[in-house]
């Protein structure tokens, strides 16, 4: 294994200013703009892409995804798209995981972020997720997720996550309550006061700077501002 290599076989990773380390960012919401840039960049159409609760989320009034942030601003770019699809291709590659922690080992970074973008578009893939985690055991990974089934179901399944390993689920609605079926969680407030931990981004320049409450197990609530 090779950089190179592990950046055909994945995609390649994501550097968002705002954060610690880097991420990977696969097609957000319903992407309906997948097929026609697969077929003018010969590029396959994944079986799975878009996000399967955002998607329909992205219809609902009030929801945290009805305006996504990861469906306008750099993310319309095309150049991200095209990304985001080389990736969403990439996870059904039987050497995506070893190719994943390669790459995130080699960046020498203490965290990541899964998913900027996107979310869990199976079992199979949350199982690989798992597996990068393994294979970066001086990594502390975050995964936001609205997924709530697949990862209460691999948990009854396969046991618990790796510690170094942070899943949040995240709120559907804005201003609601955290989410009950997962111990650590995040929301959205816009007119309600913050739950638990307001993330200090918006006052930081749209930074973490030295805050790392995603990715604690301490932390059971993250509460980030309607953006």
């Amino acid at each position: 294994m090779n950089k190179t290599i592990a950046n055909y076989l994945t995609g390649g990773l994501s550097k968002t200013s705002k954060m610690p380390g880097f991420s990977y960012g696969l097609p957000a919401g319903k992407a309906p703009w997948v097929p026609a840039l697969a077929k003018t960049n010969n590029l396959d159409i994944p079986e799975h892409y878009g996000c399967k609760v955002g998607g329909k989320l992205q219809a609902v009034k009030g929801s945290t995804c009805a305006a996504c942030y990861a469906t306008k601003g750099m993310y319309y770019f095309k150049t991200v798209k095209l990304a985001q699809l080389r990736r969403a291709n990439s996870i059904y590659n039987d050497r995506w995981a070893d190719a994943m922690a390669f790459l995130i080992n080699s960046k020498r970074s203490k965290y990541f972020r899964w998913h900027d973008s996107g979310d869990i578009v199976a079992m199979w893939h949350l199982q690989k997720i798992v597996e990068v985690c393994k294979l970066t055991p001086t990594v502390k990974h975050w995964l936001p997720t609205r997924e709530a089934k697949l990862i209460v179901d691999y948990e009854n399944t396969f046991g618990a996550f790796p510690e170094n390993l942070t899943i949040r689920l995240s709120a559907t609605k804005v201003d609601a309550n955290p989410p009950t079926a997962w111990a650590l969680t995040s929301t959205v407030h816009k007119d309600n006061m913050p739950v638990d931990h307001k993330c200090p981004a918006p006052t930081q320049g749209g930074e973490c700077k030295d805050c790392r409450a995603c990715w604690s197990d301490k932390v059971k609530n993250v509460s980030y501002h309607i953006h």
